[in-house]
């Protein structure tokens, strides 16, 4: 009774603000703006190609067209996670009382994934760079995890994957050098994404409280693949052939880089720390993190 009733407070906690407090991108952004000349569109240094010598041969306008380019795929990774995070959500909200706050919580998270997923893509359009898709293999393992993910493993993907862009773009809605466009786009969805976080959070306690000790072995090994793509899928190596760098090549030296290894441990540090916290952290699935770049080996 005192578990259920905690749980409706904190949905009802969540309801309030998002009354209070939401957005319309499509009457929020000025989409029509023209961009910024000579502004980056984050920060050079989180660039994945940063302290490298391919980033030291680049012109400065090849780096902020690099930049634009890795922000459109860091875009493509979020559409891509958000798609799959609307449909384990439905799921959930399946089985669920209609008339709970919790239940009713997770619709209006369904509603801001909508919008996010508009947004973003229209970021793209307006930034004219190309969609970057997820590969064959995270393509299907998407399908995979929409269908399945439940419990712990559920709760604890959609807070990698949430914890780590708003890590990037809590950075870049303070940055004024950079372009407008892109700081609004992070604020809107900082603002509304600390709603989602939260909601998670409580929840992924009480499925790692209610789950048994092979439910949570499995989990942590879907946990760490997790990390693992969602790491992997923020720049598409074919973000490199913008500024004439061939894919592999970038990809190759993106990985061996240690200044984005540094980044990407930074950008996953919080959610990193609460998961371990869980015990959701260890065993073979903490391979697939360090994999990622997310953990030293």
């Amino acid at each position: 009774m005192e578990e259920g009733f905690a749980r409706e407070a904190v949905a009802t906690r969540l309801l309030t603000a998002s009354a209070r407090t939401s957005y319309d991108p499509a009457v929020e952004i000025d989409w029509s703006a023209p961009h910024l000349p000579g502004a980056y569109w984050l920060p050079p240094e989180r660039s994945s190609l940063y302290g490298t010598p391919l980033w030291d041969g680049l012109t400065e306008e090849q780096r902020i067209e690099l930049t634009k380019h890795e922000v459109a795929s860091a875009a493509s990774a979020g559409i891509w996670f958000e798609t799959i995070l609307i449909q384990m959500l439905v799921r959930h909200y399946y089985d669920a009382d209609p008339t709970s706050r919790h239940a009713q919580y997770a619709l209006t998270e369904i509603a801001d994934e909508c919008r996010h997923s508009i947004m973003f893509g229209r970021l793209i359009e307006a930034t004219g760079c190309p969609v970057y898709r997820a590969g064959p293999v995270d393509h299907l393992l998407g399908r995979w995890l929409k269908a399945t993910a439940s419990g712990p493993q559920m709760y604890a993907a959609i807070l990698i994957a949430e914890e780590i862009l708003d890590a990037f773009q809590r950075e870049i809605m303070a940055d004024e050098s950079l372009q407008p466009l892109i700081r609004m786009v992070s604020r809107i969805h900082v603002v509304e994404e600390a709603r989602h976080v939260r909601f998670a959070r409580d929840e992924l306690t009480r499925q790692v409280e209610a789950a048994g000790p092979l439910a949570l072995g499995y989990a942590r090994l879907v946990i760490g693949r997790a990390a693992y793509s969602v790491t992997r899928r923020l720049v598409h190596p074919a973000a490199y052939a913008a500024v004439g760098i061939p894919p592999a090549v970038g990809r190759a030296a993106a990985r061996a880089n240690p200044h984005w290894r540094a980044t990407l441990r930074w950008s996953a540090q919080r959610v990193l720390d609460h998961l371990t916290g869980l015990g959701l952290v260890s065993g073979p699935g903490r391979l697939l993190w360090a994999r990622g770049g997310l953990v030293e080996r």
